[in-house]
């Protein structure tokens, strides 16, 4: 007889010294199943076939992306699935997840969210169902279901801060504050890059920095060498002279006494959620935050005339397809380098001979 667990039927049948197993959602359909069972011979019985449903499936790719994946991304991998399982009943199986379902739960995230986060949605659903397909054992199904039509999305260009916002911002900083937003500038770095900075990354003797990311495919963790400019070298030389605790590892810490930071002191950091909002208030500016300096290195790098290729460098981007994505979303795009080509010719004058006076004349009489 089938037993209940976890919300789910257990079905199995003996026979000849064989077991056969399989998981329901429901007593009927475990008992169905057992009947069938007994009327065919063992050798016709395939062993344990569990029915996954889509909590199995969200469980074990979760458990995948943890490891692999950045925090951050883990969270978004892991709050998509909630979203999902408000609508769709976690216990389903997988068999039965149609397109038109995940089209439903596609058109409501754009509704109630954004089409840009709906899209998100499907991306991540998309590299699930293929993870589980690959990776599961049974694994999932195919065609993939979550294949389903993007949603329109309304795209503004990326926030650059002019030049003279920024330079207002720097000009306010002090001490730590001022070399990490000078890394910032040369180094065109993420902030969690910059957060990670060690002083084992630092080589003063070969002027160079290591930037540290997860920004690859697989989540792999890679670093790249960038060079370490003159002004860069000279601040961060002075800021490993002059800072205050010696004894850590990490460029960059929270020096802040105060009430509410007084537990992380000496910790490195991990947000600053108000410190740019500050003094950017302070400076008179549009509040931008850290990733928009990596925004105004792009561009001024662009607009310095530089090729994409010396771009994707320091961006560290690995296809320069991807660096070409990136300028466009902060408005920057080398199409308008072929447009600016098509200016007009200076327009030909073409000069008229002067005809003698008696012609003229002669055209005069012949007119009346």
């Amino acid at each position: 007889m089938p037993y209940k667990r976890n919300h789910k039927w257990y079905a199995q049948v003996r026979k000849e010294g064989q077991k056969c197993e399989r998981v329901f959602l429901t007593k009927k359909e475990a008992v169905d199943w057992e009947v069938e069972m007994r009327k065919k011979p063992v050798s016709e019985w395939s062993g344990r076939t569990d029915t996954v449903c889509l909590n199995d499936w969200a469980q074990k790719y979760l458990d995948f992306s943890r490891p692999s994946f950045s925090h951050n991304t883990y969270v978004e991998k892991r709050s998509l699935f909630k979203r999902l399982f408000k609508i769709l009943d976690p216990d389903m199986p997988v068999s039965k997840l149609k397109p038109a379902l995940l089209m439903e739960y596609i058109v409501e995230q754009k509704e109630q969210r954004s089409g840009n986060a709906s899209n998100r949605d499907r991306k991540n659903l998309v590299a699930a169902w293929n993870w589980g397909m690959k990776y599961m054992d049974p694994p999932l199904p195919g065609p993939n279901p979550c294949l389903v039509e993007r949603m329109p999305e309304i795209r503004q260009p990326r926030y650059v801060p002019p030049d003279e916002d920024f330079w207002k911002v720097y000009a306010l900083a002090e001490g730590q504050d001022k070399v990490m937003l000078l890394a910032f500038l040369h180094l065109a770095a993420r902030r969690s890059e910059i957060f990670r900075l060690t002083w084992e990354d630092i080589d003063f003797a070969n002027n160079r920095v290591r930037i540290w990311t997860r920004k690859r495919h697989g989540g792999t963790y890679e670093y790249d060498w960038l060079p370490m400019t003159k002004e860069l070298r000279k601040s961060m030389r002075w800021w490993w002279e002059n800072r205050p605790i010696k004894d850590k590892p990490h460029v960059f810490l929270c020096l802040d006494k105060t009430e509410f930071c007084r537990d992380y002191l000496g910790e490195p950091f991990r947000y600053r959620i108000h410190f740019m909002r500050r003094l950017c208030e302070r400076a008179g500016v549009k509040v931008f935050g850290f990733h928009a300096i990596r925004h105004f290195s792009a561009s001024l790098l662009f607009k310095l005339g530089y090729e994409v290729a010396v771009i994707q460098t320091i961006l560290r981007h690995k296809s320069p397809n991807t660096t070409e994505r990136y300028l466009r979303s902060i408005g920057l795009e080398r199409v308008r380098e072929a447009l600016e080509d098509l200016k007009p010719s200076p327009a030909r004058v073409i000069k008229l001979e002067e005809r003698p006076k008696k012609a003229r004349a002669a055209g005069k009489k012949k007119a009346v």
